[in-house]
């Protein structure tokens, strides 16, 4: 069987409706292993999006597929919301790999030193994004709580969000309904997240429903009049493509979001309330460093200017506020931005900790950069993480 469709198959298993069905089908699927996949010690990825935010893998999925290409460790990180963690963890232990739980959540910069500032946050000035890891199990209840009203208020600028396609796409005879299009497609009645790439990704359905087969590329430039590039149109005309309504989506995201965004305002908890907030759970709060994009890895974020031009600046106010560390993608920058980063790490006191953004089916999980020594410790980070996180 082609090992793209026997994954396929396998997918379907592990992103079965409910966790107790999911968890079940892995068990069987590793205890009819003929051979182990080939262990990469060298590798580890703390920044593994599944279902409750957005992506192709349920927790129970990412853990397999991180098990399947080498990982020893996998690490979840969906967006305001810690609902697949318990299951990842059982996942993990079924697998016998070691789990890192975390989530990420926008926030307000109005009452810091960075206030207005354009940091990791594309779309938003004044905004940005932090990461919660190492999460241990006594967490999970609080963050839940805290964080399920503020998913409700995200989805009122979601609704907006969706007005705002509507207005746009009304030309073409292509509408989304929030209610039926969207909320369908995300985790949201089990405690998940609705996000930008759930609009998005509706959009995108119905999009690859008017384009003809095979046509998706020549839709999206003569119809939508939105410019591919080289790689952009080959992914998007290919009829066989599997990875289509994902690389669509990666097109909407890069091209569109500045036209159909709306601010995140009442969603967004002030910068000290979620430093408060990971002490009080235990938690490891990181800025998640994007630096100065050039050509963007996962293909949905346009050359632009971010934090590198005050980074000192930035890590000064980190320690002020009483953030504990940094994550980073070595994928995504130069060696220069890695060191000088890396650098500033140290001098400031706080941990790395490495994840590659994983959100679609093309992607891998494995961030091949991790073989370089400069980004060794990043490994061992992560088995730290692991230790104080164990449960019984």
């Amino acid at each position: 069987m082609d090992k793209f469709v026997e994954r396929q198959e396998v997918l379907k298993l592990l992103n079965a409706p409910t966790p107790e069905e999911r968890l079940a089908n892995l068990a069987i699927l590793i205890g009819g292993e003929k051979e182990k996949p080939e262990v990469k010690p060298q590798f580890a990825n703390n920044h593994i999006h599944t279902i409750y935010s957005f992506s192709p893998y349920s927790p129970t999925a990412a853990v397999y597929c991180a098990r399947d290409e080498g990982l020893q460790t996998a690490g979840i990180m969906d967006h305001d919301s810690i609902a697949g963690a318990v299951e990842f963890r059982k996942a993990g232990k079924i697998a016998g790999i070691g789990t890192t739980c975390g989530m990420e959540c926008r926030v307000d910069l109005s009452a810091t030193k960075m206030a207005g500032r354009k940091l990791n946050n594309p779309d938003q000035a004044g905004i940005c994004y932090m990461a919660i890891h190492s999460i241990p199990a006594t967490g999970f209840k609080r963050l839940d709580e805290v964080f399920a009203p503020l998913r409700e208020k995200r989805n009122v600028r979601n609704r907006k969000m969706v007005a705002n396609i509507n207005e746009l796409m009304k030309p073409y005879g292509i509408e989304v309904d929030f209610d039926q299009d969207v909320v369908p497609i995300s985790q949201y009645q089990n405690g998940g997240s609705i996000t930008e790439r759930h609009v998005l990704c509706a959009l995108s359905q119905k999009i690859l429903d008017k384009a003809p087969r095979g046509g998706c590329a020549d839709f999206v430039e003569q119809e939508l009049g939105v410019a591919l590039n080289d790689t952009a149109k080959a992914r998007l005309s290919d009829p066989e493509n599997p990875h289509l309504i994902y690389d669509l989506l990666g097109v909407m995201k890069a091209e569109l979001v500045s036209k159909i965004y709306v601010p995140a305002t009442d969603e967004c908890m002030p910068f000290a309330d979620l430093v408060k907030l990971a002490d009080e759970v235990g938690a490891i709060l990181c800025y998640p460093y994007l630096g100065d994009v050039t050509n963007s890895v996962t293909g949905d974020k346009k050359a632009a200017k971010f934090e590198d031009d005050f980074l000192d600046e930035l890590f000064e106010m980190l320690k002020e506020e009483g953030v504990h560390g940094v994550t980073y993608m070595p994928a995504r920058n130069t060696k220069e931005q890695m060191t000088r980063l890396q650098k500033l790490c140290r001098n400031y006191g706080m941990m790395e900790i490495s994840g590659e953004d994983v959100n679609s089916s093309r992607q891998s999980m494995i961030c091949k950069q991790l073989e370089d020594p400069q980004f060794k410790h990043l490994v061992d980070a992560t088995w730290k993480l692991i230790e104080r996180e164990k449960v019984d």
